[in-house]
């Protein structure tokens, strides 16, 4: 077992990983999964349509002739792994996955970064100067090139000041033309958003308003249907639902540098 790994205290990576249907956690991941679970009982629904957006937005990178992707927060590998996604487009993608849960780094190191081209890096995805930086990230990513930033269920553990400068922060080191793709939970149901916040032991969430969200991608261009419920994205569509009927969903948007 990986050096700084706590098994008494639940793990975000580690209960997103149980609630996507993995198989990487303990006891503690699985007993805030279920008080998570408790609150609210769609949860991983919720997980699954944010995987399927990833996925979706993955590939229409792809589509768009961006080679390189630059996975922040990635957690434990999930199938499709965003490498997956990109390489059914362009075989030659390039991925980097960051995470800060030594856990995870190690799990996608030894099943995911395998071959060139792919690579696992443990480093705090909020300083973008340090992670473009590292020496592992560089061997792989070129930001003088076309990247795809991803930040998927990673925005709702910040504060929205400190999203907002994550957002600019790789956007401005990256080429013009790239892509930065965003996915944040949302709960419309105050009382059972209470319920939920309590709930999370393992970080400090936060209910970011739709206002907010779109506010993350100031100064860049949203693709169609620009910020929408993740079931309803498809990239370059024009309609889409903005919100699901249940009150707690994911909302996601993909955008340009100009």
């Amino acid at each position: 077992m990986p050096l700084g790994i706590d098994v008494i205290r639940p793990s975000v990576a580690r209960v997103y990983d149980y609630l996507g249907g993995g198989h990487d956690s303990f006891a503690a991941d699985r007993e805030e999964a279920g008080r998570l679970l408790e609150a609210c009982p769609g949860l991983r629904d919720i997980v699954r349509d944010n995987r399927a957006f990833l996925g979706r937005a993955v590939a229409w990178a792809a589509g768009q002739g961006i080679a390189q992707f630059l996975d922040l927060g990635a957690g434990l590998p999930l199938h499709p792994a965003v490498h997956e996604s990109a390489r059914a487009v362009i075989p030659a993608a390039r991925v980097v996955y960051v995470d800060s849960d030594p856990m995870a780094c190690s799990h996608t190191a030894a099943l995911l970064a395998t071959d060139d081209g792919v690579q696992a890096v443990l480093a705090d995805l909020r300083d973008s100067a340090a992670v473009l930086g590292h020496q592992a990230v560089k061997a792989v990513i070129d930001p003088a090139e076309l990247v795809c930033v991803i930040l998927a269920a990673v925005l709702n553990l910040m504060s929205t000041s400190r999203a907002r400068e994550v957002v600019a922060g790789y956007a401005g080191l990256v080429a013009p033309g790239s892509c930065v793709v965003i996915s944040c939970g949302r709960v419309d149901d105050q009382v059972a958003w209470k319920t939920l916040r309590a709930a999370c032991t393992a970080a400090v969430p936060h209910n970011h308003a739709r206002r907010t969200i779109a506010g993350f991608l100031d100064g860049l261009e949203p693709v169609p249907p620009g910020l929408v419920a993740a079931q309803g994205w498809r990239g370059g569509w024009g309609d889409a639902l903005a919100a699901p009927p249940d009150p707690a969903y994911v909302l996601v948007a993909v955008a340009r540098k100009p």
